[in-house]
C-alpha cells in the first residue's frame, strides 16, 4: 500500500514508504485535510497503489525458490520501471490524473544504481518497459516536457540536491523517486524543504525505499559493491567511529538483501572481529524492524522449523586469507583474474581485431555449461561445438540445395519449400551459436597468450603443491619468482608460501625477499602479512586474556583466526575436491551437529526473545547464505556451489561479499595496508 508521508519540518505531504511508525506523522495532509498515518512498506515486490494488494505470503509458496535473489530483485526493478505498479499488459496506468495504456518514461540513475542494473537488464529490455532515454544523474540534461522521470539513486546529500535542482527547473513532468536503501529522515526533510522553497512540490509524484542496495551477479552470487572494505577495517589509523560506520553500512546492505528475499535467517559467526560486529548490528536492525506490525518480513510468517528458515554465515576475509591471492585454473576464475571481468562483462584486445566487449552470464549457454571447467578442456569443447555447428550448417545446405539436371517436379517443390522454411527458421539459432563460439574462441585465445606469457600454469602448479604437501621445493619456488610472471603474480605466490606453514626458517624468508627485490617488486604487502603472522604467533599464548572490548584491537584476533584456518586447511586449498576451510565450516554449521570447529560460533536469532536461553534453531538447514566481509572471489563461490550439489538432499547456498576481488586487486589492498603501516615504498610497481 502507498501512504502519504507528512513532513513535520515543512508541512509537506509526500506519498512514501517509511518505517517505523511515528506519532509525529499522524497529522492531516495540508492538501486534502485527511489524516495519513505512516505505514511500514510491505515486501518491495508488493508496492501497489491503493488498498488492493496481493498478500506477501504468496511469494513464499515455493520454499525451493525462497532464496532466488536475482529473480526477486529483477521483479522489483521491473515494477519500479512501471511506476511501481504491476506490469500487466493491457492494463491502463494512471499518471497525472490521466489513464493511458502505455507511458513513455525517462530513467535517471546514479553510478551505483547503473552498475546495479547492468547485470540484470539490457537496454532493449528497458524499452520494453517504456524507458525511452536513460541518463546519469550528475550529467547535465535538457528539459523533456510532458514525460515522467523515474529516479533510481542512492540516498545521498549530493543526489538529493540534484533532484531538488531538477524539480526546481521542471525538466520533467513528474518525478518518481526510488532510493536504493532507506532514505534517512534528514535527507527527506531536505528534499521536502528544497522542493517547497522552489514551488516544485507538485512535480514530486511519489517516493519509494526499494531496499535494493546490492548487485546480483548470478542466481546465487551477490555483492554489496562496497569498495576497499578490507583496507578500511584493517587501517591502523582508523578509529572506532570510522570502523563502526563501515560495519553499519555492511549491515544495511545485508538488511536490503534479506528484505528483498523476505526471510529472517538464523545468524552464525565466529567470536570476535568484524563478523561478530556485523552480526550484532544486523540482529539489532532486524529486531527493531520486526516489532512493527506490517513489516517487510510479515509475509514469511513466524516460522519455527529450522529448515524453513535459512542460516546466514558471516566471515571476514582474514578467516582464510590465502584463497583471495591464489591463482586458479578454471575458465571462470581465469577470465576474472586475467581479463578483469566486472559486472559479468569483459573487454579484450586481440591481435587481429579491435577491442571487443562481451557479456558472460547464464544467457550464454557455453558459459553456463563450461565456465567451471579446467582451462585445458575449454579448447576441446570449443572445437567440439564448432564441428557440430559446421555439421548443422552442411545439413541445412544439403536439405535446401537442388540437384543438378533434375527435372521439375511439383512434389519436389513442396518438399524443398518445407526444407527451405525450416532452414530459414533455423538461421537465427545458428547465427547465435556462431556468435557464442566466436566469443569464447577469442577469449580462450587471449587467455592462452597470457598463460604462456606469465607462466600461469606454473604458478597454479606450485600453489597446488603447497596445498597438498604444506611446503614446496625452495629452489623451484625461487626459480619461479625469478622467471616469468607479473610482479603481482610473484608477490601473490610469495605471500601464499609465507602462509602455507606455521613456521618458516628465517633464511628462506630472506631468500624470497631478496628475489622479490631483484625483480623490483614492492614488498609492502609481503612485509605486512609477515608482520601480522609474527604478531599472531606472539598473540597465541595470550589469546585467552586478550581484551575484546576495543574495536581497534582486531589485528591479533583476526589474523589469529586467519592463520589457524590456513594452517588447518592449506593442504586442501587447491586439491581436487577444493574443500576450503570456509566450505568445511559452512557444511558443519548447516548440519547443526556438535563439532569442535564450530561449537564456539555465536548464534543470533532476531525472532527469538532477547532474554532467556535464545534460539534453539541450530540445524540442519537446507538453505544458507554465506557472506564474506572484506572481499570474496570465484574460488570460494565454486567450492560452496560444489558443497550444495553433493549434499544429500541437495542444499541451496548463496554466496555474497562486500566486493568481488581477483588476486591482483586484493594484493593491492594488502599493499596499501603495508604502506599505511610504514613497511615499504609508496606504491606498487607496474606489472611486467
Amino acid at each position: 500500500m502507498v501512504t502519504e508521508l507528512y513532513c513535520k519540518a515543512t508541512s509537506l505531504a509526500f506519498p512514501c514508504f517509511r518505517c517505523p511508525p511515528s506519532p509525529d506523522l499522524a497529522r492531516p495532509c495540508p492538501t486534502t485535510g485527511r489524516h495519513f498515518h505512516q505505514q511500514p512498506r510491505l515486501l518491495n515486490q508488493h508496492h501497489i497503489s491503493g488498498s488492493q494488494h496481493s498478500p506477501p505470503s504468496e511469494k513464499r509458496e515455493n520454499p525451493k525458490m525462497a532464496l532466488n535473489l536475482r529473480q526477486k530483485q529483477m521483479d522489483c526493478i521491473i515494477r519500479m520501471l512501471n511506476l511501481n505498479q504491476p506490469p500487466n499488459p493491457g492494463v491502463s496506468i494512471t499518471i497525472a490524473g490521466v489513464s493511458t495504456e502505455e507511458v513513455y518514461k525517462i530513467l535517471v540513475l546514479d553510478r551505483f544504481c547503473r552498475d546495479l542494473l547492468s547485470p540484470l537488464i539490457h537496454v532493449k529490455d528497458l524499452r520494453k518497459h517504456g524507458i525511452t532515454l536513460y541518463f546519469v544523474i550528475d550529467k547535465e540534461r535538457q528539459t523533456v516536457p510532458d514525460v515522467p522521470a523515474i529516479y533510481f539513486v542512492q540516498p545521498t546529500p549530493a543526489n538529493i540536491a540534484r533532484i531538488v535542482a531538477d524539480a526546481s527547473r521542471g525538466i520533467y513532468e513528474s518525478f518518481h523517486l526510488n532510493f536504493s536503501s532507506s532514505l534517512p529522515r534528514p535527507l527527506l526533510e531536505e528534499l521536502a524543504a528544497g522542493t517547497l522553497k522552489s514551488d516544485a512540490v507538485g512535480r514530486i509524484s511519489k517516493v519509494f525505499d526499494q531496499y535494493l542496495e546490492f548487485v546480483t551477479l548470478e542466481n546465487n552470487l551477490f555483492s554489496l559493491a562496497q569498495r576497499d572494505v578490507y583496507v578500511q577495517l584493517n587501517d591502523p589509523s582508523a578509529g572506532d567511529p570510522e570502523i563502526e560506520a563501515v560495519l553499519e553500512k555492511i549491515a544495511g546492505g545485508l538488511f536490503c538483501v534479506l528484505a528483498t528475499l523476505g526471510v529472517v535467517p538464523v545468524i552464525r559467526c565466529p567470536s570476535g572481529g568484524p563478523a561478530q560486529m556485523v552480526a550484532a548490528a544486523l540482529d539489532s536492525r532486524l529486531r527493531d524492524h520486526l516489532i512493527t506490525k506490517n513489516n517487510l518480513f510479515s509475509g514469511s510468517g513466524n516460522l519455527s522449523i529450522s529448515f524453513q528458515r535459512p542460516i546466514l554465515c558471516l566471515f571476514d576475509r582474514n578467516f582464510e586469507l590465502a584463497v583471495a591471492l591464489q591463482h586458479d585454473w578454471s575458465y571462470r576464475s581465469l577470465v576474472h583474474d586475467v581479463l578483469d571481468m566486472k559486472l559479468n562483462k569483459v573487454s579484450v584486445q586481440g591481435e587481429k581485431y579491435p577491442l571487443k566487449s562481451y557479456e558472460l552470464d547464464d544467457s550464454d549457454p557455453f558459459w553456463a555449461s563450461n565456465s567451471w571447467s579446467p582451462f585445458e578442456k575449454i579448447a576441446l569443447e570449443i572445437d567440439s561445438q564448432l564441428n557440430k555447428y559446421k555439421q548443422d550448417v552442411e545439413e541445412v545446405n544439403r536439405r535446401t540445395g537442388g540437384q543438378k539436371g533434375a527435372e521439375f517436379d511439383g512434389t519436389d517443390l513442396i518438399g524443398n519449400t518445407k526444407h527451405l522454411m525450416n532452414a530459414v527458421n533455423s538461421l537465427p539459432e545458428l547465427t547465435e551459436r556462431k556468435k557464442v563460439i566466436d566469443k569464447h574462441t577469442n577469449l580462450a585465445t587471449v587467455l592462452l597468450g597470457e598463460i604462456k606469457k606469465r607462466a600461469l600454469d606454473s604458478f597454479c602448479s606450485l600453489e597446488n603443491e603447497m596445498s597438498i604437501k604444506g611446503n614446496v621445493d625452495k629452489n623451484q619456488l625461487l626459480t619461479q619468482l625469478k622467471e616469468r610472471g607479473t610482479k603481482e603474480d610473484k608477490l601473490r605466490l610469495a605471500i601464499i608460501y609465507l602462509l602455507s606453514a606455521e613456521t618458516t626458517p628465517q633464511s628462506e624468508l630472506e631468500s624470497v625477499e631478496a628475489v622479490l627485490r631483484e625483480s623490483e617488486v614492492d614488498t609492502c604487502a609481503y612485509q605486512y602479512v609477515k608482520k601480522i603472522k609474527s604478531l599472531n604467533m606472539s598473540m597465541m599464548s595470550s589469546a585467552a586474556s586478550a581484551s575484546r572490548s576495543n574495536i581497534v584491537d582486531w589485528a591479533g584476533k583476526l589474523y589469529g583466526q586467519s592463520l589457524n584456518a590456513v594452517a588447518a586447511g592449506m593442504k586442501n586449498l587447491l586439491s581436487g575436491e577444493r574443500q576450503l576451510a570456509l566450505t568445511r565450516t559452512v557444511e558443519a554449521l548447516m548440519e547443526g551437529k556438535p563439532n569442535p570447529e564450530v561449537d564456539s560460533y555465536l548464534l543470533y536469532d532476531p525472532r527469538a526473545p532477547r532474554s532467556g536461553t535464545g534460539s534453539q534453531l541450530k540445524g540442519p538447514f537446507k538453505e544458507g547464505i554465506v557472506f564474506m566481509i572484506g572481499g570474496g572471489n570465484y574460488i570460494e563461490y565454486k567450492s560452496l556451489t560444489e558443497l550444495a550439489q553433493r549434499s544429500q538432499p541437495t542444499k541451496h547456498i548463496m554466496y555474497g561479499t562486500t566486493e568481488i576481488l581477483n588476486g591482483v586487486e586484493f594484493v593491492q589492498q594488502l599493499q596499501i595496508l603495508g604502506q599505511k603501516t610504514g613497511l615499504g615504498s609508496s606504491g606498487i610497481n607496474p606489472s611486467q
